[in-house]
């Protein structure tokens, strides 16, 4: 008996260390991941989900929304992103952490599904390492939002739901390169602050907060704290959390302010210039 315990222990421990951790195979690649045991995935979301359809009556509710943004400028590249996680009207946490720190070098934000984004980006974090150990050098961020392009096109239509070089990578495997991105249900309101280039580190800086400040304040779904990253040529830096409500008022007050002091300057009467 005792000897057909340890056979069967003995095997168990080969199939573990053949098969690795999770789905992920001994050379740390994807072995598989299960789908739904449907003909047709991207169909059957389609019927069943309101996120791939605009059928009212799906059962099944992905409601999700957030702000997330980086854009380049002369001194680098700032990440800003807000902190709340929402399902439908349902604030579900206010403190979620929405910047992946891949290594020391590289940033992901997340838009969408948190699991989806927080494995994916997690597990390219481990890809980056071991194409360090192979080549000895750091890799790119072209390289590092190539793998990931390639791992979620591989699971495109199945229900993934995910958003100084800047890439932009999606559910369906689509890669794009830019030098200005806002992901999330708040993003057309970051848009409208985030329009300029020849800015100081502090002018960028300010620059971030301000954007996903207005989004969080217009934006149901985005809002609660204020992550701001800067990510420069010999890496990121985190520079602060901050309370979304506090500088909405504080800039409130601000605009006061100056409306007060043009109020009073044109009261005073300016002279006119004659040529």
């Amino acid at each position: 008996m005792d000897t057909l315990v340890a056979q069967l222990s003995g095997t168990q421990q080969r199939e573990k260390a053949e098969s690795g951790y999770g789905n992920l195979d001994a050379r740390g690649g994807v072995a598989g991941m299960e789908v739904p045991g449907v003909p047709d995935p991207l169909a059957f979301l389609s019927l069943h989900t309101d996120s791939m359809s605009t059928n009212p009556a799906a059962k099944i509710k992905l409601a999700h929304g957030t702000t997330t943004l980086a854009f380049r400028f002369k001194g680098g590249i700032i990440v800003a992103v807000d902190s709340r996680a929402t399902a439908g009207s349902y604030i579900a946490s206010g403190t979620v952490k929405k910047v992946i720190e891949i290594n020391p070098y590289l940033l992901g934000t997340m838009a969408g599904g948190a699991a989806d984004c927080q494995y994916w980006e997690t597990y390219l974090g481990m890809q980056c390492r071991l194409h360090e150990l192979r080549n000895k050098e750091r890799i790119s961020v072209a390289a590092a939002s190539k793998i990931l392009s390639n791992i979620v096109y591989q699971y495109k239509g199945m229900g993934l739901s995910m958003g100084p070089a800047l890439f932009y990578v999606d559910s369906d495997g689509q890669r794009l390169k830019g030098d200005l991105f806002s992901v999330g249900s708040g993003s057309t309101y970051a848009y409208g602050v985030l329009d300029q280039w020849d800015l100081s580190d502090e002018d960028a800086q300010e620059l971030g907060r301000r954007s996903i400040c207005a989004a969080g304040h217009r934006d149901a779904y985005s809002g609660n704290t204020i992550n701001l990253y800067h990510v420069r040529e010999n890496g990121w830096e985190f520079i602060d959390n901050y309370d979304l409500s506090e500088l909405w008022y504080k800039y409130d007050e601000e605009k006061k302010n100056n409306a007060k002091a043009k109020k009073a300057q044109g009261s005073q009467g300016e002279p006119i210039a004659v040529e």
